[in-house]
């Protein structure tokens, strides 16, 4: 007799609006970019902070990302969601030309407007790194040379430690995405140097996240072992985890509460969980 598949979904309820980043709305059927119509495909996200899809022209793909405009009780929150989508634009910009950064598109219009809580970059066929996941050989490799770039050019991607900002395209190549609360240094020399230690250690957490990546995926290939990286820790990275796990519980218990997901908490037993986690189910 085979495994039961996990429970993806069933019995839940659906995020009432206050959960969701456009409120009771769905990402715009068509929207324009460059000059083109595109029609969306699917729109595999939509939780309290973003609502992304996939979009369509004759001639290209898109991923078109609309971050939250719904408002929290009675604070309005779109100036949130302009600020995140400036953030990823200016990120996509500064990392521009890199092999593996989906290059970002233009401005993205609904409706005769620009719709300045969203931003457009090109849709990369493939999936998200999945758990258990065996890649080729040369992915990681890429992968670091990839992220060395990405530090050179003055960057942290920051959120690394979550697979599913780690594409594996349909080439088998390796692609970085979400870089809406990544840190970069200033443009103005005044205030650079004083940044530089904090991007230091933003790097070094990313590079501690792609190890971890590679020694659970390709354990034979590393010169670590899963043992190891309790040692390999960097200290700031332990910090981080004291305060992120008791709110990541806080909040998983709470959407439990709500009926959104299921007692066992996981991702995948919301309602509409978005793909990476419908696949990894």
């Amino acid at each position: 007799m085979g495994h039961e598949a996990p429970d993806r979904g069933a019995g839940a309820r659906p995020r009432p609006p206050l959960f969701r980043a456009l409120g009771r709305d769905e990402p715009p059927a068509t929207v324009e970019i460059d000059g083109e119509a595109f029609v969306c495909r699917e729109v595999f996200k939509h939780d309290s902070w973003a609502a992304s899809g996939i979009y369509a022209s004759p001639t290209r793909q898109a991923l078109c990302k609309f971050n939250r405009r719904q408002r929290v009780l009675f604070i309005p929150m779109g100036w949130l969601g302009r600020m995140l989508a400036a953030r990823e634009r200016s990120f996509h910009d500064r990392l521009d030309g890199i092999d593996g950064i989906p290059p970002a598109l233009g401005p993205v219009r609904a409706g005769g407007r620009t719709l300045s809580n969203a931003v457009a970059r090109t849709y990369v066929a493939g999936h998200a790194l999945a758990e258990g996941e065996r890649v080729g050989d040369g992915f990681f490799p890429r992968l670091r040379c990839l992220l060395a770039e990405v530090h050179r050019r003055g960057v942290a991607h920051v959120d690394l430690h979550k697979r599913e900002n780690i594409l594996v395209g349909d080439d088998g190549r390796p692609y970085l995405i979400d870089f809406q609360i990544s840190f970069g240094l200033p443009r103005q020399p005044l205030f650079a140097p004083l940044l530089r230690p904090l991007l230091a250690v933003l790097q070094q957490c990313d590079d501690y996240h792609l190890l971890k990546h590679e020694v659970k995926h390709l354990p034979d290939q590393s010169s670590f072992a899963s043992r190891d990286l309790e040692r390999l820790r960097p200290w700031w990275i332990r910090l981080h985890r004291m305060v992120a796990v008791p709110f990541r519980s806080c909040r998983r218990r709470l959407l439990v509460w709500l009926g959104i997901r299921s007692t066992s908490g996981h991702a995948f037993s919301e309602a509409f969980p978005e793909v990476a986690h419908r696949r990894a189910a």
